[in-house]
């Protein structure tokens, strides 16, 4: 099947002509008649299967042109790395169609973001706490949406955006079509959906046919940190075959530490990526990665899902997930298109059990590689790796009695309290309840 069997319009086709993109993945076919007849959708895909466009090309087929102000189409993603990816996408497929898309997230200047939205959009990308944040400010008016797409739902709600994303819930209409797109259904997505959708269609695409069958896996078993880095190393200088190396790393701080330890060797050719790093920075790096300015990039669990790069010749978990379904989000950053894909794993000697779970997920087994005699193996572990105890006087943290801290006795002019956010929540928590009752 091309994207030439499916209801698309001329432009659209163009647009998808341009990208070279000819067949649609199985996501994308299953759901876009559901999806243009009006119905309510539960998508379940892993990354790497186009799920992305699986909802983009039925909501762009859809768009009818207005000068209408207030958004119709609402999509919410849980990073900022997935509103920007998403903005981007719809703006490749919309070369021949008049659209206004906006993505808005938190870590920049609302009022920047503020002005943009009020002067009028068609569809909007938010993460769920910016987009409260404008909605409660006034500057965003939420009743005229038509289309709501939560985007990686099961991670939105590992991040703790379940309270910003109930409230959302709650202010726009009731009448509108859902769309949900999760890698999983945990028990918190399934009430969600009770709760907010009417009468879902489930399209799930098994963990067989999809990109994970055009990756090659193996395996090292590494004792610690250093010894992971030497090996790191060891891999890196094949520069023939590691082109673009996506390399996850379970913490922040090791991947401050591993970045620090492997940019000098490779000057000008790794970048890093987590959440403590200043948005711009995050975007221009990703942007570097995606160009080939810099070839190895250093990231950590959390935006996983929010990297969108093609071409990923390789991707390296240093450390392994703690989740075997993590691990098929990681690795599935590579392997797109028509290109074969290569996923290499450092394992711990405790970590046996972690990979029998992603073997028995994915109904393979991963090869495990020799270790390489010219790496060096360091037993020393880095301050890091070594277990802390309730007894060691470094695992509290050091407490300065002679400070206040940040508390204080306010001024009398600035005990008065605003209770317009206090009220505005008891309102919608009223409403929430009347829709459930009345739903029960």
């Amino acid at each position: 099947m091309t994207f030439y069997d499916l209801n698309l319009n001329k432009p659209l086709l163009n647009a998808l002509d341009e990208m070279g993109m000819v067949e649609p993945t199985p996501i994308q076919v299953q759901s876009f008649s559901p999806i243009m007849a009006g119905k309510d959708i539960i998508g379940i895909a892993q990354t790497g299967t186009g799920k992305t466009y699986a909802y983009l090309l039925p909501v762009l087929r859809q768009h009818k042109f207005s000068k209408e102000l207030h958004p119709r189409t609402l999509i919410i993603v849980p990073t900022r790395e997935l509103v920007v990816q998403v903005v981007d996408e719809i703006k490749k497929l919309s070369s021949y169609i008049s659209i206004r898309a906006v993505g808005v997230y938190g870590g920049t200047n609302m009022n920047t973001q503020r002005l943009v939205v009020e002067e009028g959009l068609d569809v909007l990308v938010a993460t769920p706490g910016r987009l409260y944040d404008l909605a409660m400010s006034g500057s965003l008016n939420l009743k005229y949406i038509k289309k709501l797409i939560i985007d990686e739902c099961d991670e939105m709600l590992n991040l703790g955006f379940r309270p910003q994303l109930m409230n959302i819930l709650d202010l726009i209409p009731e009448r509108r079509q859902n769309l949900l797109f999760s890698a999983t259904i945990t028990e918190e997505v399934e009430s969600i959906i009770e709760t907010f959708f009417n009468d879902p269609e489930k399209i799930e695409v098994d963990i067989t046919g999809t990109p994970v069958e055009k990756i090659d896996q193996s395996a090292y078993w590494v004792p610690n940190f250093k010894t992971k880095t030497n090996l790191l190393q060891h891999l890196l200088n094949k520069q023939d075959e590691m082109i673009k190396v996506l390399v996850f790393v379970s913490t922040k701080r090791l991947a401050d530490i591993l970045f620090e330890a492997i940019s000098p060797v490779y000057p000008d050719q790794v970048g890093i990526i987590h959440s403590n790093k200043a948005q711009n920075f995050r975007i221009n790096t990703v942007k570097s990665f995606h160009a080939g300015e810099i070839r190895v990039l250093v990231a950590t669990e959390i935006i996983a899902r929010g990297i969108d790069v093609s071409e990923v010749t390789h991707v390296i978990n240093f450390d392994a997930p703690d989740a075997a379904m993590n691990y098929i989000h990681r690795i599935g950053r590579t392997g797109r298109a028509e290109q074969r894909g290569n996923a290499i794993t450092f394992f711990k000697e405790d970590e046996l059990e972690t990979k029998q779970a992603i073997e028995e997920l994915m109904n393979i087994k991963i090869e495990e590689l020799a270790f390489p005699e010219e790496v060096e193996v360091i037993d020393e572990l880095i301050p890091e790796e070594i277990p802390r105890s309730a007894g060691d006087i470094n695992y509290l943290p050091k407490i300065n009695l002679g400070s206040k801290g940040a508390f204080h006795e306010k001024k009398e002019k600035n005990k008065k309290v605003n209770l317009a956010h206090l009220k505005r929540r008891a309102r919608a928590t009223q409403k929430k309840k009347a829709r459930r009752k009345k739903k029960r």
